[in-house]
């Protein structure tokens, strides 16, 4: 057990350190390719090699610094459980750290490889595959890391702890109410020995509780005393008789001859959700790698909009945070955005993002202020 906590512990730090410094050794290097190539155009020449190493050592220094006094302390503090990083639970100081330390220096570089390439008047490097690739797969795979840390990757998950299967509503059974128990044993008591059936009323029988017949509803057909009735709008005390006792447990598993077709894991549900958090802001992204987005002071709106979008990764998937920076961070802004390059450049992105962008804010909009107005604010329509 203590052998594969720690290769799982080694190979999750490795790929961490990995996604942090990767995307910015191949960044830089591209950077330093096109300062060396805007070097050799000049007029009179420069030193292109002493630039292109320059850039290329600077890059290693600041990685190598970063990693021993950020990233280290950082991990040291986190693992120790110090109660700044490990007390609150909504949100990912590694996240921080690395959004913050690589993300945010690997859009900087892509914003000024264009501005040399505009400058100097050449087109030589849109970015529009390895390197944006490469920054956005550094983030889903710390995302996918922070998200299977605390999971096992061996054996079957228990039911317990999957997150995907959610107990059902199963049985319901009938509770007694209290006053109602009460008010019948008080008349049983009333009532004189041997003469029930002369003031109009008969014993109880076994099986029968506060003078109900076991299986009859309580109150008649009246929908406001029925057991399992609605209770009354605007009544100051909820129905007695609506209590329940809620038996809870996971339904069988489907046994049928696709029951192969219905094998789910939540361990690995975690990585298609991973992918499925980041693809807008990937789709945006790779609309900046055309020519004529990239060349232009487009540039600048757009990696800015990407950045905020990368903010999200520092709260953790159950902090409910998560779903209203989400509108203000990505969705609102990404709709003027795209919104402004339909304008400016045609269609250059699938209408089909922008349409998300619109709806996601108006229903968030709508459901969230909208609806506690006094116009929205009624039963009786829909």
């Amino acid at each position: 057990m203590g052998s594969g906590w720690t290769l799982k512990f080694a190979v999750c730090e490795l790929l961490q350190f990995a996604a942090l410094a990767t995307p910015l050794l191949v960044v830089m290097q591209r950077f330093a390719a096109i300062v060396s190539r805007a070097k050799e155009e000049a007029v009179p020449p420069g030193d292109a090699l002493t630039a292109y190493w320059l850039i290329v050592a600077s890059g290693v220094a600041y990685i190598t610094t970063v990693a021993l006094l950020v990233w280290l302390p950082l991990k040291y503090m986190v693992f120790m459980k110090k109660k700044i990083f490990s007390g609150h639970k909504k949100w990912r100081p590694v996240a921080l750290a690395y959004v913050i330390l690589s993300t945010l220096p690997c859009f900087a570089f892509l914003i000024a490889s264009s501005e040399v390439q505009v400058v100097n008047n050449m087109y030589y490097d849109t970015f529009d595959e390895l390197p944006v690739s490469l920054v956005l797969f550094s983030l889903i795979c710390i995302d996918i890391v922070e998200r299977i840390r605390h999971c096992r990757l061996t054996g079957q998950a228990s039911e317990l702890d999957r997150d995907s299967d959610i107990p059902t509503l199963t049985h319901l059974e009938p509770v007694t109410p209290v006053n109602a128990t009460a008010t019948g044993t008080a008349a049983a008591a009333t009532l004189p020995v041997g003469g029930a059936e002369q003031n109009g009323a008969r014993p109880l029988r076994p099986g029968e509780a506060n003078g109900t017949v076991a299986g009859m509803p309580v109150g008649g057909t009246d929908p406001r005393t029925r057991p399992f009735g609605p209770v009354p709008v605007g009544s100051p005390h909820p129905s007695p008789t609506s209590s329940v006792v809620t038996a809870m447990r996971f339904p069988p598993p489907y046994s049928g001859p696709l029951r192969l077709l219905l094998a789910s894991d939540a361990r690995a549900d975690e990585f298609g959700h991973a992918f499925l958090f980041w693809l807008d802001t990937a789709e945006l992204l790779r609309a900046g790698g055309r020519p004529d987005v990239c060349f232009s002071r487009w540039v600048f709106p757009l990696y800015i909009c990407g950045f905020l979008s990368c903010l999200r990764l520092i709260l953790a998937p159950c902090c409910p945070l998560l779903a209203p920076l989400g509108v203000l961070l990505q969705d609102m802004p990404f709709l003027f955005l795209r919104g402004a390059l339909l304008g400016a450049f045609g269609r250059i992105s699938p209408l089909l993002y922008l349409f998300k962008n619109l709806l996601v804010c108006l229903a968030y909009i709508y459901f969230n202020f909208m609806t506690k107005l006094r116009i929205f604010n009624t039963q009786r329509m829909f």
